[in-house]
């Protein structure tokens, strides 16, 4: 019979082991909140110390023509109403709204706005 402690340290190096080999499946990023920003997103709402991007999408820029950025912090008064008229616009102009749970370097804000894809022409 083999100990119960040499058992439980077989067991434990598995699921280590299994652990490394599913490693890479988790390494590689998928979604909106990439590095590089393959979506597109715009922070909602937008704050004064950041500037536009200069590849922004269009939504991006309507939405910040539509509702000045602010220099409010999440969870002030001041920063829920700009919140709720942004993320409006974003829908209302065929936009998805994207909450950010993770706090990354290239994407600080709460909330996101991931403007439509364009449609392709056919010819």
């Amino acid at each position: 019979m083999i100990p119960s402690i040499i058992k439980g340290m077989v067991l434990v190096f598995g699921f280590i082991g299994a652990g490394f080999w599913s490693f890479p499946a988790f390494a590689e990023c998928s979604g909106c909140l990439c590095p590089g920003d393959p979506c597109k997103l715009c922070p909602l709402p937008a704050q004064i110390g950041d500037p536009p991007k200069t590849d922004e999408h269009e939504l991006c820029a309507r939405i910040r023509a539509k509702v000045p950025p602010i220099d409010a912090q999440p969870g002030t008064n001041e920063y829920f109403p700009s919140l709720d008229k942004s993320v409006m616009i974003c829908i209302s102009e065929g936009g998805d709204v994207i909450r950010n749970r993770q706090k990354l370097a290239e994407f600080p804000s709460r909330v996101y706005c991931k403007p439509p894809k364009q449609p392709k022409i056919q010819n």
